[in-house]
């Protein structure tokens, strides 16, 4: 008997929207490119409709980033755990964003961490700070199921399934 295939454990996608549309594209099997590289597929501030397209990045099921473009063109930065610093990306963009990281007291008995940077970087599609940051502390969950949690509250689910199959 063949059970289904199991879900990627690290990948980088980027997520656009057009005429109420949803497109995901994979831009990589594996989490481990530079930030540079996942900036850069953000494409250019200002192009194209609004909410601008996000990048996201799920590394080994542990945390997940999302970059975006902001007003001006700055990006935002989210990152679900910014307590990871031994994994390359996570220190990169909690650096990079100037992301504070307050470890004292981070972790409860579960040894779980805080989400930092922008938790308002989906508001423009619908989802404000109050509502992701129950997906984000919650202890029973893997940053991919996080994701998914995410992904089906804005409505791509089918779409990131589809980009991250196996």
């Amino acid at each position: 008997m063949t059970g289904a295939a199991e879900p990627r454990s690290s990948f980088a996608v980027r997520v656009s929207r057009s005429d109420e549309r949803w497109r995901v594209e994979l831009l990589a099997e594996d989490a481990g490119d530079e930030l540079p590289v996942l900036e850069r597929a953000l494409g250019e501030p200002g192009r194209g409709a609004w909410p601008p397209p996000f990048v996201l990045v799920v590394d080994s099921r542990l945390y997940f980033v999302v970059l975006r473009h902001g007003p001006g063109g700055m990006v935002r930065a989210l990152i679900s755990d910014a307590t990871m610093l031994e994994w390359v990306l996570a220190a990169e963009v909690v650096e990079r964003y100037g992301i504070g990281v307050d470890t004292e007291g981070a972790f409860d008995d579960d040894e779980s961490g805080w989400p930092g940077g922008d938790l308002d970087v989906f508001a423009d599609d619908g989802l404000p700070a109050d509502d992701l940051r129950p997906i984000v502390t919650a202890d029973d969950l893997w940053a991919d199921e996080m994701v998914q949690r995410i992904a089906a509250r804005l409505g791509f689910a089918d779409e990131l399934a589809v980009a991250v199959a196996p």
